[in-house]
């Protein structure tokens, strides 16, 4: 399943807590203002790890043009059942984005469901997610067609890899606030995107390594926001800046030659890494 995510926008049912009946609510086909908007989460689909559990993915869907929207964990963003932070984002940045945490769930899940809640400007949006058959992404064990894998993050030379929606979690980290702190991560690529494989296996193209906060109370500052890394494997450095005090996430999304606007529509094509850090004050 390489290409439900536009489906899963437009289509999937947003309840309303304590409701029965799905909210008509402004889905992805509405005119984008400035600002003002909600923000609604979204169910993308589920894979199989290697070690016999699943992850499924979730998105969301930010319909202002311009605002970004910070909704903490707590009443207002929570998932169940369990604990009600299980690695949603609270900052929200402008429009659809894909697969930008996964939630673990054992082998044994069954039929049961994972629920992410969020609650923005009166209006209340729940989205279920589940191992229905018709819901599987299959494109990461390789796209149909080209057999393109998503690229592979970690964050030490020698550290463990990850790839996918769930991607890989480096060592936690501490810094004071206002002061500039180093994250390195690795990437490298199957090259399989481009349609232009070289030496080993790899392609020219290189991937793309985007920052963002993922938590956090205040505001963080990247330089660079954006790089690249050859495919074939290397490395590259960002600074991050914190505002406020606290405790944050930040993630780095990889994406392959397919480009950041084929996220949506290929899932086999990007990679999460997070990195939880302390600001101290």
């Amino acid at each position: 399943m390489g290409s439900r995510p536009f489906a899963v926008g437009v289509g999937l049912a947003l309840f309303a807590a304590g409701a029965s009946l799905p909210v008509a609510a402004q889905l992805p086909l509405a005119s984008i203002k400035s600002s003002g908007q909600t923000v609604t989460p979204v169910f993308e689909g589920w894979y199989r790890s290697p070690d016999g559990t699943f992850s499924l993915s979730f998105g969301y869907f930010n319909r202002n043009a311009d605002e970004v929207l910070q909704i903490p964990i707590g009443p207002d963003n929570f998932i169940e059942p369990g604990n009600q932070n299980q690695g949603q984002p609270t900052e929200f940045q402008p429009r659809r984005h894909w697969g930008v945490f996964a939630v673990k769930v054992p082998a044994d899940f069954g039929l049961k469901e994972v629920v992410w809640t969020l609650k923005s400007r009166g209006r209340t949006f729940a989205i279920p997610g589940s191992l229905q058959p018709n819901w599987q992404i299959d494109a990461l064990e390789g796209e149909a067609g080209s057999g393109n894998t998503p690229p592979v993050l970690k964050f030490s030379d020698r550290g463990p890899e990850g790839g996918g929606p769930f991607g890989v979690t480096g060592a936690p980290l501490t810094t004071p606030v206002a002061a500039s702190l180093s994250i390195v991560v690795w990437a490298s690529d199957d090259g399989r995107a481009s349609g232009s494989v070289g030496t080993a296996g790899k392609s020219a193209e290189p991937v793309t390594l985007t920052w963002f906060k993922h938590q956090g109370p205040g505001k963080v500052a990247f330089s660079p926001p954006s790089s690249k890394v050859d495919a074939a494997g290397g490395q590259a450095t960002t600074s991050a800046s914190f505002s406020e005090p606290g405790d944050y996430i930040v993630r780095v999304r990889a994406n392959d030659a397919s480009g950041v606007a084929n996220a949506g529509h290929a899932q086999c094509c990007w990679t999460n890494g997070f990195v939880r850090i302390t600001v101290t004050p």
